[in-house]
């Protein structure tokens, strides 16, 4: 397979280590390792000891399986695989397209999400939202798009980067479209859990159709990127056995140390979810503010779940030429909607950071200051 470089990702490996400021993270401050373990019952920290640094189970271990499937309504711990979650995309792409599939995926996405796909060979017709709306996804524009070739579905609610999550009406009329179809939905649901207001909470697309496919992981709604774990979840057996034995000629295994630890923050989730929502929901309002001092710099759609949104840039420079300007004097990252493939006038800001109010002073100043 050839593949296009990640925009996105390369993007963030020339700033992300250099930059003084990320204005664009789509993951919460990272929890440390001693807060982990503090939390830890002594059964786990007892694991955690005692742990030998071997070969872990393709699938995940049992403990982790069982802690993975206590936050879903109706999944049992055979019904998920955990593996990275670029892995699992990867995987899932590879094991059910072929040349001349075709696939409805929702844009701007992140790039893995249609990338994959098209390298492939699969044509890929993108949902696209309607932004007067508020970033809206309106599940009659997707339902025009399925063809007779059509065989993938893909969603990623809370969205990466708008911020748009359904109601719960309109998820199961996504759901219907899929089902009605006999298609597969891949359902990426990174920022699931980070819902602002908590009657907005989607149940997974595994829980509600047995050829969904859902992505979740510790990377956002934990801020535990550093793991590198995640799983999908499905109810069509057959597929995960397809992509479990794709797995083999990659990571074959999990690390056992991300196993230990992912387990006891998913069995003590109420210590990192809650506090990141409430970053979030704090960081919103600062940067509503922020635009309200600001209203001729951008235009700011409050996001309904995620920890990102989308804003529109009003500058007369492109959101990449901006971008370039804004890091090279002020030390500030900020990621372009070029990366999305999505236009010239939008960037992604990221709320999950505990100094976005540093951020914003020093933008403002260089929007005050620039020639």
């Amino acid at each position: 397979m050839r593949i296009k470089d990640f925009a996105i990702e390369r993007y963030f490996a020339k700033h992300e280590f250099t930059a003084k400021y990320l204005l664009s993270a789509s993951d919460p401050d990272g929890f440390s390792l001693k807060s982990v373990l503090d939390i830890a019952s002594e059964k786990e920290k007892e694991s955690w000891r005692d742990l030998h640094l071997g070969y872990t189970e393709t699938k995940g271990a049992p403990a982790l399986r069982t802690a993975i499937a206590n936050h879903y309504q109706t999944m049992v711990p055979d019904e998920f695989l955990v593996m990275s979650p670029g892995e699992a995309n990867f995987c899932l792409m590879n094991v059910l397209l072929e040349k001349g599939d075709e696939v409805i995926c929702m844009s701007p996405a992140y790039q893995s999400l249609y990338q994959i796909a098209e390298s492939i060979g699969s044509r890929v017709s993108f949902w696209k939202p309607e932004e007067g709306s508020g970033w809206y996804y309106d599940p009659a524009q997707l339902k025009a798009l399925i063809s007779p070739k059509a065989k993938l579905i893909i969603v990623n609610f809370p969205h990466n980067p708008t911020g748009f999550l359904p109601s719960l009406a309109e998820w199961n009329e996504i759901i219907n479209i899929a089902r009605n179809h006999n298609l597969v939905l891949f359902s990426d649901e990174m920022y699931h859990g980070l819902v602002h207001d908590s009657k907005d909470q989607i149940p997974a697309a595994c829980d509600l159709y047995e050829n969904a496919v859902s992505l979740w992981g510790m990377s956002k709604t934990f801020g535990l990127a550093g793991l590198r774990l995640g799983w999908l979840g499905s109810k069509n057996s057959a597929l995960l056995s397809k992509i479990e034995a794709w797995k083999d000629y990659l990571t074959i295994c999990n690390s056992a140390t991300s196993e230990v630890l992912a387990t006891i923050a998913l069995n003590e989730s109420e210590h990192f979810i809650q506090p990141n929502i409430e970053k979030i929901k704090g960081n919103i309002t600062l940067f509503k503010q922020f635009q309200e001092r600001n209203p001729d710099l951008l235009d700011f759609p409050v996001p309904m779940a995620g920890s990102t949104a989308f804003i529109r840039l009003k500058t007369s420079l492109t959101a990449f030429k901006y971008a370039e300007e804004l890091i090279q004097r002020t030390g500030i990252m900020m990621l372009p909607s070029e990366k999305f493939d999505y236009g010239h006038q939008h960037a992604r800001i990221g709320f999950g950071r505990n100094n976005l109010s540093e951020i914003l002073d020093i933008w403002e100043h260089f929007q005050k200051t620039a020639p």
